[in-house]
């Protein structure tokens, strides 16, 4: 297994950032999947010596601040799925491609609960079934990084 080196953690969270950032609009913006979340679930898996819960709490205070919402709940949703992450990250390195797939997108889909009860209690209103397609798309990008042969212990497959 290659050596990580922080420099690459934080310049692939950035990207991650940037991702987020760009100006989504319409059909796009309601699949967009939390490309920051989706780097920070890799490194968890990859690096969790480098890459922790801190750096979770980090990147959702951010990702607050760089898109106006309520501070902290992002922030607070990805601690969660980043606690669940590093609590099975052993075995999750040991899950063939469906089952990481499917710890992947039962990540995703804990972060996306924990950020519509957020909204909630401040006030918003119940979203439809289209809520959940962030975590749909983020599963088919997670999907796409699988099959192009590189595995999340940073080994390429014969």
């Amino acid at each position: 297994m290659r050596p990580v080196s922080i420099s690459q953690i934080y310049l692939s969270l950035f990207a991650g950032l940037s991702l987020y950032l760009l100006p989504w609009a319409g059909f796009g913006l309601m699949l967009r999947p939390d490309f920051v979340l989706l780097v920070l679930l890799y490194w968890l898996i990859r690096a969790p010596h480098f890459c922790n819960i801190g750096t979770a709490w980090l990147m959702g205070m951010l990702v607050d601040l760089a898109g106006g919402d309520l501070f902290g709940q992002h922030a607070l949703a990805y601690v969660v799925a980043a606690y669940v992450a590093v609590i099975y990250q052993r075995r999750a390195t040991l899950f063939n491609r469906w089952q990481q797939a499917g710890y992947v997108f039962l990540l995703l889909l804990v972060a996306q609960l924990v950020l519509l009860v957020l909204k909630l209690f401040g006030g918003s209103e119940v979203p439809g079934w289209n809520y959940l397609l962030p975590s749909a798309s983020g599963i088919l990008l997670w999907q796409l990084v699988i099959y192009s042969k590189i595995k999340v212990t940073g080994e390429r497959e014969a």
